[in-house]
């Protein structure tokens, strides 16, 4: 099992991916965005705790005024513990 605090400036997001056991997202400052493909963006916020279940294609981040840090925890199966996958284009990152 792997756990890191990741820091996102404000607009700063990851490309879409998955993890093969799943990922538990804490969120400790700050205010972002989180969407599972097929769904709609949700917004999170400090004190927050995300479960993406295994296999669940999805992308999170700041919102685009304001820097979000969170502790991501995932395990790895076969040594791998993320797919990652195409960037999260402006229009679904905005909901446009």
């Amino acid at each position: 099992m792997t756990a890191a605090a990741v820091t996102f400036e404000p607009g700063a997001r990851t490309n879409w991916h998955t993890h093969p056991l799943g990922q538990l997202l804490i969120v400790t400052s700050g205010k972002g965005w989180t969407q599972c493909e097929g769904e709609p963006r949700v917004e999170i916020h400090a004190g927050d705790s995300i479960w993406c279940p295994p296999g669940h294609k999805h992308w999170h981040g700041a919102t685009s005024a304001t820097a979000m840090t969170h502790i991501a925890v995932q395990e790895a199966l076969d040594g791998s513990a993320v797919t990652w996958m195409e960037p999260v284009t402006e229009e679904q990152y905005l909901q446009r």
